[in-house]
């Protein structure tokens, strides 16, 4: 299977602005562009393929017909495809909310449950989120909170700045504060508990709907701790790359790849890569494909593709299962 080059689903959402559309040129006819699902088989946002004889069909459609091979041995028992990486924008502030650990979320919503992480690639000045509890809290004290509207009082809020790295484990307590735009990985779920929602009305003028016994359940109430700094250190590479390592687990790892040259990389038998680049612009080569690269491009390098180079003066999120 070649690489696929593709297009995004573009969804939008009460908080959401246009920066995909204004600055990325992402087509939508949506009020806004809160989220470009830039790598998904997920059901509510299929990303299309731009290249070759699958032109036109889903990255599902073209994953189906080659088979689970593509996905590496890694993935080969696996149900579901494994990961969904997005750009967010916040123009306002996302719910607080939670998301379920696969047994739980098998059990109850038939999917899988959703471990994520977020670099951030812009964030205005003051700039905050939401990371987990300052102290720890018991579930009768935070189910008490969200029905007298303070569970505010409890939250960690935390300052991020462009290249902070967050880890959100299932059951942590988050949420994307105004004026932060992020790239996200995660499992490919989109099952999410909102905890609270400022008293927002949906277009309809109606409250969004809360899920406070299923947040309660799932939710770890301890004390959090912030470290937002990338897990591993820079490596320079020969050609003019350097390769930061930024966070992973059993569900996916993330490299940050800064290249002023070339860098040289391969997609083994163990697991696909994905290619989403933050900025710049340049050329990715395997094999006899060749396609120009710019910011907000997104590459599927099936499991088994062998060697590529990235050239040019690009950042990239590295991503495999």
């Amino acid at each position: 299977m070649e690489i696929l080059k593709l297009m995004p689903a573009i969804n939008e959402a009460i908080w959401g602005g246009k920066r995909l559309v204004d600055e990325y040129g992402f087509k939508t006819d949506k009020k806004n562009s809160a989220e470009g699902w830039m790598l998904s088989c997920h059901k509510d946002g299929l990303c299309t393929v731009q290249n070759g004889k699958y032109k036109g069909k889903t990255l599902k459609d073209a994953i189906e017909t080659e088979g689970k091979e593509v996905l590496g041995t890694n993935n080969a028992q696996k149900k579901d495809f494994p990961i969904l990486i997005k750009f967010i924008d916040a123009r306002d502030k996302l719910s607080i909310q939670v998301h379920p650990g696969d047994e739980y979320a098998r059990r109850v919503e038939n999917e899988n449950g959703k471990t994520e992480a977020w670099l951030i690639l812009d964030a205005e000045k003051d700039a905050k989120l939401v990371y987990g509890v300052k102290n720890d809290v018991s579930k009768e004290e935070f189910s008490q909170r969200i029905r007298e509207n303070t569970v505010e009082e409890v939250l960690n809020f935390v300052n991020v700045k462009r290249g902070d790295v967050v880890f959100i484990p299932s059951g942590m307590l988050h949420a994307i504060g105004a004026g932060i735009f992020l790239a996200e990985v995660q499992q490919s779920s989109n099952t999410t508990y909102r905890v609270y929602d400022y008293g927002r009305l949906d277009s309809n003028g109606n409250p969004r709907e809360l899920h406070v016994e299923k947040a309660c359940d799932v939710a770890c109430l301890k004390a959090s701790k912030a470290d937002f700094s990338p897990e591993g250190k820079t490596e320079k590479l020969p050609g003019g790359a350097k390769k930061t390592y930024l966070t992973g687990c059993e569900y996916f790892s993330m490299n940050d790849v800064e290249i002023n040259g070339e860098y040289k990389a391969a997609a083994g038998n163990d697991s696909f890569v994905s290619l989403l680049i933050l900025g710049g612009e340049g050329a990715l080569s395997s094999g006899k494909q060749r396609f120009k690269v710019k910011k907000g491009d997104c590459f599927f390098v099936p499991a088994g593709a062998g060697d590529f180079i990235l050239k040019g003066k690009l950042s990239v999120l590295e991503t495999k299962t």
